[in-house]
């Protein structure tokens, strides 16, 4: 949950690196929260019955648009790829396989042109768990 968290006060952050961890942790509290909305959705009675979804979903939708973008571009940043390398997806079937494989690689190891590996910063203290840790 905390990378999910971390991720929404990062929404404007386009710049610097995303670890996998904190990609793929920000994706599954996304779908976990977004199929929790069409629930609520359908619960209530506000879901469109050819969609399956309503208005909490479309909230829920727009409101994490921004976070997601700016976490898969720091992800990007993470393997060296330029964050406009995201549009790639646009290419039919295998487009989305190739972004799926950049997300899934592992990040270069030590600083790239988009600043210090994220990895080694968590290894020595001094992400947001050291120091919500030492409050």
């Amino acid at each position: 949950m905390q990378w999910y968290l971390k991720c929404l006060r990062q929404f404007t952050d386009f710049k610097g690196r995303a670890r996998r961890k904190e990609y793929w942790m920000f994706t599954l509290f996304n779908m976990i929260f977004a199929f929790a909305a069409m629930l609520l959705d359908n619960i209530f009675g506000i879901a469109d019955p050819e969609l399956g979804y309503g208005l909490i979903y479309g909230f829920y939708t727009l409101g994490v648009f921004v976070p997601s973008l700016a976490v898969a571009v720091r992800r990007l940043h993470d393997t060296d790829h330029s964050g406009w390398m995201i549009l790639i997806a646009f290419i039919p079937i295998i487009g989305a396989i190739w972004l799926l494989v950049l997300f899934v690689k592992e990040g270069d190891k030590g600083s790239n042109r988009f600043g210090p590996d994220p990895k080694s910063e968590s290894q020595t203290g001094a992400s947001d768990e050291g120091l919500i840790d030492a409050i």
